[in-house]
C-alpha cells in the first residue's frame, strides 16, 4: 500500500481484527490436550508468566507452576536488588499516577542487581521443585546469563522492546548471540522480534524459542515514544512462516513462536495459537490475579529506564486467583478468567486435538 510517494507499506492486523472461522468438526472439550514441550521441558499448558514484578515472584512462580506455567523471573527487577522488596511493591501499586514514574525510576536505580540475591532467587525456586527460567534485557545478558546458569537456572529468557541476533553495546563490543548461546549451557528464548526477517536470524542463533513483540502489551507506550509497532496478528503469522522455513534450511530444527504482548483476554490468547504461535507469554492477564505480586498494579521493565521510560504503571481490577484466571471456574464473560478452559474450548470448537493442530485452523479479517 502507497503511504505517500517515497514510502510504500504492508497492511497488518491486530487480533482484535482477525477471527476463527469454524470449518469442520467439533469435539469434546476433555478430548484435547494443551501439553506445551520446549527442549526437555514439559508443561501442561502453552502459557508464560512474562519476567515482570507486578506477575512473577519466587513464590508466585510456585504457585504458577503448579497450574502448568512456565514464570519467568525477572533477575534486574526488584527481587535481584532487594532483599525484601515487599514494601516497594506495595508502595508502587498505592502511588498517584504523577508520581509513579519518577518513583520507579528511583527505586530500581538505587540499588544494583546482586549477583548474591540473583543465585539466592534461583535456589529459592529450585528448592520449590519447579523449572526455573529467569529473565534478562539484552545489555545484560553477558553478566547475568552465565552466573544465572551457574546457580541452576533451566531456562534463560533474554527479553527486550526488539532484539537482534548481534546487539551492540554502548562500548562497541557486540554480543554474538549465536556464540554465546552455544556456550550457554541451557536452553534460550529471545526476543522480541516481529517480521519475517528478524525472526529467522534470532533462530540461526540456536535460540530453543523466539517472542514475538516488543516485551508487553497494555504495560508499555513504545509505539508512542519511538513509534515501533507491529500488530501481532501479523507479526506472529510472518514469525510462524519462518519457523516453517527454518525448519527446512536446518534440516529438522524446530524453534518455538511465543506470542508476547497484546493478549488481555482469552479470545487474543486463542487467536494468537490460531496465527500459528506455539506458546503465549501474558502479563496482563496474570496481573488480575489477587494473588499477584503487584497487588492490582502492573508494570514491566520499559517503566522504569533511567532515560527514557517506554510503560505505565496500569491498576488492573481483580477477577480471581491465579488458578481462577487460568482454570476457572469464570464469573465473568469478559474473557479474564478461565484462560486456558477457553483454549480448550476453541480447539475443540474446530475440532483440533493439540495446539500443534490448532495452527493450521481457518481465519477471517474482521476488519
Amino acid at each position: 500500500m502507497q503511504i505517500g510517494g517515497a514510502k510504500r507499506a504492508r497492511r497488518g492486523y491486530s487480533f482484535d481484527e482477525v477471527a476463527i472461522a469454524p470449518s469442520r468438526r467439533t469435539r469434546d472439550s476433555e478430548a484435547v490436550t494443551t501439553a506445551w514441550t520446549i527442549d526437555a521441558y514439559r508443561f501442561d499448558t502453552p502459557l508464560l508468566a512474562a519476567p515482570m514484578d507486578s506477575v512473577v515472584s519466587p513464590q508466585s512462580a510456585a504457585t504458577l507452576s503448579g497450574l502448568g506455567v512456565l514464570a519467568v523471573l525477572n533477575l534486574e527487577g526488584l527481587w535481584g536488588r532487594y532483599e525484601d522488596p515487599e514494601p516497594l511493591l506495595a508502595e508502587i501499586a498505592g502511588l498517584p499516577t504523577d508520581a509513579v514514574t519518577p518513583r520507579m525510576q528511583e527505586v530500581y536505580a538505587a540499588r544494583p542487581v546482586d549477583a548474591g540475591l540473583v543465585a539466592a532467587r534461583i535456589a529459592e525456586m529450585k528448592a520449590a521443585g519447579i523449572t526455573v527460567a529467569v529473565g534478562i534485557s539484552p545489555q545484560a545478558t553477558a553478566r547475568l546469563a552465565p552466573l544465572a546458569s551457574q546457580s541452576g537456572a533451566d531456562i534463560v529468557v533474554i527479553r527486550g522492546t526488539t532484539v537482534s541476533a548481534e546487539h551492540v553495546s554502548t562500548d562497541g563490543v557486540p554480543l554474538n548471540l549465536k556464540k554465546f548461546i552455544h556456550e550457554l549451557d541451557v536452553p534460550v528464548i529471545v526476543g522480541g522480534c516481529a517480521t519475517y526477517q528478524a525472526a529467522l536470524h534470532l533462530m540461526r542463533t540456536g535460540a530453543a524459542g523466539v517472542l514475538v513483540g516488543f516485551g508487553g502489551g497494555a504495560s508499555h507506550t513504545t509505539a508512542d515514544v519511538i513509534g515501533v509497532s507491529v500488530p501481532m496478528a501479523s507479526a506472529v503469522a510472518d514469525v510462524a512462516a519462518a519457523r516453517r522455513d527454518y525448519l527446512d534450511e536446518s534440516g529438522g530444527r524446530y524453534v518455538h513462536v511465543i506470542a508476547d504482548g497484546s493478549m488481555g483476554r482469552s479470545g487474543d490468547v486463542v487467536k494468537a495459537f490460531a496465527c500459528g504461535a506455539d506458546a503465549a507469554m501474558l502479563g496482563t492477564a496474570l496481573s488480575r490475579a489477587s494473588d499477584a505480586p503487584g497487588r492490582g498494579a502492573h508494570w514491566g521493565a520499559e517503566a522504569w529506564h533511567p532515560r527514557l521510560p517506554r510503560g505505565e504503571r496500569h491498576l488492573t481490577p481483580t477477577v480471581g486467583t491465579f488458578g481462577q484466571v487460568l482454570h476457572g471456574p469464570s464469573t465473568s464473560a469478559d474473557g479474564t478468567m478461565n484462560i486456558v478452559g477457553a483454549l480448550r474450548k476453541a480447539m475443540a470448537t474446530t475440532g483440533y486435538s493439540d495446539v500443534k493442530e490448532f495452527q493450521r485452523v481457518e481465519m477471517v479479517i474482521t476488519a
